[in-house]
């Protein structure tokens, strides 16, 4: 079975920085895009940023020039950099990655279980 394992989330205060960590583990075989999504009570969970195999990036109009999203292939790893952070980042923060799996013979999408990032005075 996959597991995504995000880390790295906690209390900053506005204008602070926090790294998100991404890590997938189990039977993987390959794994095409990963992306990191976010989440507040009540509304729709949105895109924050998205990454393909070969480093192509997207992000969310609201976070341009603010978070900066990464990988490392060789560790099944994706990365949030995060910086000059709002109080409308708060949210919690899900993992997403497309992988082949043995098991199923083709790409499916994998969840983690989330982390919160608070950001308060």
């Amino acid at each position: 079975q996959v597991q995504l394992v995000e880390s790295g989330g906690g209390l900053v205060q506005p204008g602070g920085s926090l790294r998100l960590s991404c890590a997938a583990s189990g039977s993987i075989f390959s794994i095409r895009a990963m992306g990191w999504y976010r989440q507040v009570p009540g509304k729709q969970r949105e895109l924050v940023a998205t990454i393909t195999r070969g480093g192509s990036t997207n992000y969310a109009d609201s976070v341009k020039g603010r978070f900066t999203i990464s990988r490392d292939n060789a560790k099944n790893t994706v990365y949030l950099q995060m910086n000059s952070l709002k109080p409308e980042d708060t949210a919690v923060c899900y993992c997403n990655a497309d992988i082949f799996t043995a098991v199923l013979g083709r790409y499916k999408y994998y969840w983690g279980q989330g982390t919160q990032v608070t950001v308060s005075s």
